[in-house]
């Protein structure tokens, strides 16, 4: 794959510095931050769609709850559990709502820490239950629970010109 190549770039610099002037970006993830990587279609059957680069999971079994952020290629990238000894020794019980409150807020941490904050969510709450509580702590926590789309080159004759991800307009 071509895209997870490091790339090169000059930087120049107006000021007296000691710093190289060359910066390699190692980051494979890098294309999907300035929004020109591929997302997968996946087929028109698939039920809960492949069109994200990460996705939300929320897991409820008997004993514990589950949150994770699962990219497309690599599957779990990050994952916090109310079974985890530092967050339950903090709750009365791994299951109740204050459990699905206090997971949200340490799975939002996790996500910004590691520099994900645009989480594609297909889960659909009840209003007011324990799923929609953790969804507003992730929310509250500083994630968006939407990716943003592909930018797609505009043509010449294209009235609307999106504006270039990678740019940065600073006045």
């Amino acid at each position: 794959m071509n895209y997870l190549r490091p790339f090169t770039v000059q930087i120049v610099s107006r000021n007296n510095s000691t710093a190289s002037n060359v910066f390699v970006n190692r980051n494979p993830r890098n294309l999907e931050r300035i929004r020109i990587a591929r997302k997968p279609d996946g087929y028109h059957l698939d039920k809960p769609g492949r069109k994200f680069w990460h996705k939300l999971s929320l897991t409820s079994s008997n004993r514990t709850v589950t949150a994770q952020v699962v990219h497309y290629i690599n599957g779990p990238v990050i994952e916090a559990k109310t079974s985890e000894w530092a967050l339950r020794k903090q709750l009365y019980s791994i299951k109740d709502t204050s459990a699905y409150i206090n997971l949200g807020r340490v799975f939002a941490q996790r996500c910004l820490e590691s520099g994900i904050s645009e989480i594609y969510c297909d889960i659909k709450p009840v209003e007011g239950g324990k799923v929609d509580r953790f969804l507003k702590e992730v929310v509250n926590g500083g994630i968006k629970l939407e990716e943003p789309e592909t930018y797609k080159k505009p043509s010449p004759w294209d009235r609307y010109r999106p504006e270039k991800p990678w740019e940065v307009a600073e006045e």
